[in-house]
């Protein structure tokens, strides 16, 4: 038997960018993670964080950001579109 590959059990390489999607209308200058997002809306909304809120919202953070204003191209994707 040999051990799989994070690739081979479906997890993203460590080496991989956050896909990046642009909400000029609801962030502003600064980019935010998917993750902290969704904990300034619980916190907001008076629900207290458990022991798994901080991996989640890392993991979140790893897989999506929320840019702001700035125009720049490359941040549209990890993938160049």
């Amino acid at each position: 038997m040999t051990k799989k590959t994070s690739s081979e059990r479906g997890r993203e390489p460590a080496d991989r960018q956050p896909y990046t999607v642009r909400l000029p209308g609801f962030i502003g200058d600064e980019d935010i993670g998917l993750g902290d997002a969704v904990s300034r809306a619980t916190s907001s909304l008076g629900i207290k964080p458990c022991g798994g809120c901080a991996r989640r919202s890392a993991a979140l953070n790893r897989w999506l950001v929320l840019a702001g204003r700035r125009g720049n191209s490359a941040l549209l994707s990890r993938r160049g579109r």
